[in-house]
């Protein structure tokens, strides 16, 4: 366990880290780091496939970095962290998972486990440190592990980020092939056509009507004749057995063949094309470009200016790509302007054979990244696209306009009279960028200027791509996609510059965390997009607050920060109050009303910590303390860190306890309530400790239940239970009836429990035993519930269920319980003699009993007057003060099982 000052310097130090970490070796320094530093013998960090399956990115044992493994998660450790909370076996990780081989390899006698979330809060891996000794972290500690947790996450995600982005550019170098294929062939007409009898054309370029004199439109779809019906009857059966041929090797076909021209003239064609193949293998359609031979210098003219296009397309990056593309393409197309622009947000393809409503975008502003004008680029600019050549080329993915209307160019005084564009599609077909040239002067051709467009419009389109995604990308590693807050990883390097500058400057800064209370519930029970909206609602409501210098952030889930610099504590005050107000106003969403709380915890520099630093922490040890109050609010107070302190130490103290069998079980009396005979006992844990003295089970059993150690204490209970009643046998004084035991929700949630209690209490019969577990624990997952009382019943064990009569468990549940008992609950049993609604609850809860075959026992009875009443109501057994109290098992050995 390392030193106050050591964990504080070590989260300092992976604080500062948060987000900057992006060097090859990160995870394999991150797992070194935290097993040096924590002193644990593993560690290892994980990223979790859809197949349930954990691949490591990085695994530590055996002081050293070991080979990346792969392993399913079903039946480990961590399967119960991936997506869920932090998860902690304090020791004997390996009897709760002994399926786990890794565990077996690896010697690991502890386990500690955290999720790690991505950007958009999705569950994507995990990071865990065992240990081959039982292990406990103090709370600085477990705050080392959240922050790496978060750092590993944070760069998982980026890494992820950064996949899809290479994917992105594999896609643009696959389009860049398709280019350069494209490129091999002579300019003419671009086709896409069904490979049927008719060679039904569904695209064709503008070369058409150079090379058929028919227009594009018109041999589309065969409106006015069939492209086959053109071609020369002399070269029909040759120029379908060689496309046919091509399609059966997959590869391209290459013909010259003769067409008859609109005009009459016969003319020599070349055509170069492929097929596109569906995923089955099946034909799609044939694409390709048709070439007219017959003029061998335009054609020879078109070919190279393509390839000088192309090499501007291939050697630069980014915005010196669109410079020089931009720029090329005016001076070869002899434009006097040109421009790529980008949209303010993608527009979807219209449905097919549709336009948009009104011919209204989604987008309404353009944004030009490169923009040349008589030669000299020219600074960018933003326009609206109504009423623009640009939107008609939205609209209608290429426009040529050779006469029109004059246009101003954005940011230069050129009136285009003649303009041709093409539209910009990423990977999804989305319109995301037109590019365009202009003239000043009415246009006579626009053969050529359009087929180079045409070609180059797929390597801009990608290039576009690719940097909207890599600003996509730097926007999700430090902005939160639902309320497009800044993230954790952004918060804390504010937090940090923020904080330093206050210290530099003696000023003061306050941190507050919100969050909102019950928030899962509507998840669960509205889905995760009602959620989602009302976690945008409140971020806004948090974005709008007039207040200077706030800065507000989302870490994770319903949890969020503000940072306020130079503010005082009565202001502080005031804006706690107004955030309660500000949260709790009605959200309504549909048809439904929403109304959220809030419990905030905050803290102050100078006030309340030493250094700002230590802000984050001691607001988040002020959340904890908000969330257990009435008010929901709570400022920093160095007795929460002292309590939380006392509550590590009683972790460690309680765990040695445990270890060392320095624990006690004392027995209490059950009786029967008509003959006055002792029934059986309850066996209560008592914890003595040497410097604190006797420590309250209802302090120290809650702890083991929220640290994990509760399996733990169970099983010491069990088989120290089991012990005793092979003692008293042995002795000739053995315990009449049974024991009662109680369990955990946490040890119920164990399938194999029944096995598992057979191997701790082997020396004793199970019709010695009694398991109690409280009506809520019951109900926490019904129907498993039912399956283990079963089993267990089978085994031999009777089952109460304690505290009945708080918690909320059906009828139809109950009667498939199969328990044997219902242990009405001290609360009724206390007032019952003055309460008649109390009285009411037990004679009810009798008489279900009754009706469901189960027995009854009263628990916390004190008085002759409670006994006599809970006889005559029908009650079966009573235990409490009245009988007898808990006994060390000598005392009670000798008081009650002597007799």
């Amino acid at each position: 366990m390392h030193t106050r000052k050591e964990a504080a310097e070590t989260f300092r130090q992976l604080a500062e880290g948060v987000g900057r970490s992006s060097q090859p070796n990160f995870f394999a320094s991150l797992v070194e780091q935290l097993a040096r530093l924590l002193a644990v013998d593993h560690a290892l960090i994980a990223v979790v496939t859809d197949a349930n399956i954990a691949e490591t990115l990085a695994v530590w044992s055996s002081n050293g970095l070991q080979a990346n493994i792969t392993y399913p998660l079903a039946g480990t450790p961590c399967e119960t962290v991936v997506g869920h909370e932090p998860c902690l076996y304090a020791c004997d990780v390996q009897s709760c998972f002994p399926e786990d081989d890794l565990l077996r390899q690896l010697g690991a006698d502890s386990y500690m486990g955290l999720p790690l979330f991505g950007p958009d809060g999705a569950a994507i891996g995990l990071l865990a440190v065992l240990s081959n000794r039982p292990m406990a972290f103090d709370g600085l500690e477990n705050e080392v592990l959240r922050i790496a947790a978060a750092q590993a996450g944070a760069e998982l995600g980026r890494r992820q980020a950064e996949n899809a982005l290479r994917k992105s550019e594999a896609a643009a170098k696959e389009s860049e092939r398709r280019l350069n294929t494209l490129l091999d062939h002579l300019p003419g007409m671009a086709y896409r056509c069904l490979n049927d009898h008719d060679w039904t054309m569904l695209l064709v370029s503008q070369g058409a009507e150079a090379l058929t004199g028919y227009r594009p439109e018109e041999l589309e779809n065969s409106r006015v004749t069939t492209f086959a019906s053109l071609v020369h009857a002399d070269d029909q059966a040759r120029l379908a057995q060689e496309v046919a041929a091509a399609i059966r090797q997959r590869r391209p076909y290459r013909v010259t063949f003769r067409i008859r021209h609109r005009d009459g003239s016969e003319r020599w064609m070349w055509e170069q094309g492929q097929a596109v193949f569906s995923d089955q293998g099946e034909v799609l359609c044939l694409e390709g470009f048709i070439t007219d031979v017959t003029d061998q210098q335009e054609a020879q003219r078109v070919q190279q200016a393509v390839v000088q296009v192309a090499s501007t397309v291939t050697s630069r990056v980014g915005d010196d790509y669109f410079q020089q593309l931009i720029a090329t393409l005016t001076t070869l197309l002899e434009a006097d302007a040109g421009f790529i622009a980008l949209l303010d947000q993608p527009v979807p393809p219209a449905p097919q054979g549709h336009s948009h409503p009104n011919n209204l975008l989604p987008a309404t502003t353009g944004h030009t990244v490169s923009l040349v004008v008589a030669g000299q680029t020219r600074k960018n600019h933003t326009f609206l696209l109504r009423g623009t050549p640009v939107e008609r080329v939205v609209l209608e993915q290429e426009s040529v306009v050779k006469q029109g209307q004059r246009f101003s160019l954005p940011g230069a005084t050129l009136n285009a009279q003649a303009w041709i564009g093409r539209r910009l599609d990423n990977a999804q077909g989305e319109a995301i960028g037109v590019m365009m040239v202009f003239y000043q002067t009415p246009l006579t051709t626009n053969a050529f200027a359009t087929s180079v467009l045409q070609i180059l419009s797929t390597g801009a389109a990608a290039e576009l791509e690719r940097r909207r995604d890599h600003r996509h990308m730097h926007q999700l590693a430090y902005t939160d996609s639902t309320t497009g807050l800044p993230n954790r990883v952004q918060f804390m390097d504010l937090l940090r510059d923020i904080g330093e500058r206050a210290e530099q400057q003696a000023s003061p800064l306050a941190l507050l965390l919100l969050d909102l209370r019950r928030f899962k519930e509507v998840n669960d029970l509205h889905g995760h997009q009602v959620g989602d909206q009302l976690l945008a609602t409140v971020a806004a409501r948090l974005r709008h607050l007039d207040i200077a210098n706030l800065h507000c952030a989302r870490l994770s889930g319903d949890e969020f920060a503000l940072l306020l610099p130079r503010v005082e504590r009565a202001a502080l005050d005031e804006l706690v109050k107004q955030l309660c107000s500000l949260v709790r106003r009605p959200i309504r969403l549909e048809h439904r009303v929403f109304n959220l709380d809030v419990s905030i915890g905050f803290a102050r520099y100078p006030g309340d910590v030493a250094n700002t630093s230590e802000l984050f922490n001691a607001a988040s040890i002020a959340l904890h303390h908000a969330k257990k109050r009435e008010t929901n609010i709570s400022p920093y107070t160095q007795a929460m860190r002292h309590t939380l302190e006392r509550r590590q130490w009683m972790t460690e103290r309680l765990h040695m306890a445990i270890l060392e069998q320095r624990l006690e079980l004392y027995f209490q009396p059950q009786v029967d309530l008509d003959t006055k005979a002792l029934t059986g006992a309850e066996a209560l844990c008592r914890w003595h400790d040497p410097e604190w003295g006797w420590v309250s089970p209802g302090e120290f059993i809650p702890l083991a239940e929220e640290r994990g150690l509760i399996r733990l204490l169970g099983d010491w209970v069990l088989e120290e239970a089991a012990r005793q009643l092979s003692a008293w046998q042995a002795a000739g004084t053995p315990l009449p009836g049974r024991l009662s035991i109680n369990i955990s929700a946490q040890q119920f949630a164990d399938p194999r429990l029944t096995t598992h209690i057979a191997a701790l209490t082997s020396s004793v019969s199970p019709s010695a035993i009694a398991i109690e577990l409280t009506e809520s624990d019951f109900m926490r997952d019904p129907d498993q519930a039912v399956i283990i009382t079963q089993a267990m019943r089978q085994a031999g064990y009777a089952l109460f269920i304690d505290d009945f009569g708080t918690g909320y468990s059906s009828l139809s549940y109950l009667r498939r319980f199969a328990a044997d008992a219902l242990k009405i609950d001290i609360s009724f049993v206390r007032e019952m003699l003055d309460n008649h609604h109390d009285r009411a609850i037990v004679q009810t809860i009798i008489a279900m009993a009754n009706t469901l075959d189960m027995k009854t026992l009263a628990e916390g009875v004190e008085s002759a007057a409670q006994a006599a009443l809970l006889a005559e109501m029908g009650c079966n057994q009573a235990q409490g003060y009245f009988f007898g109290k808990p006994l060390p098992a000598d005392r009670f050995a000798h008081t009650w099982l002597s007799r």
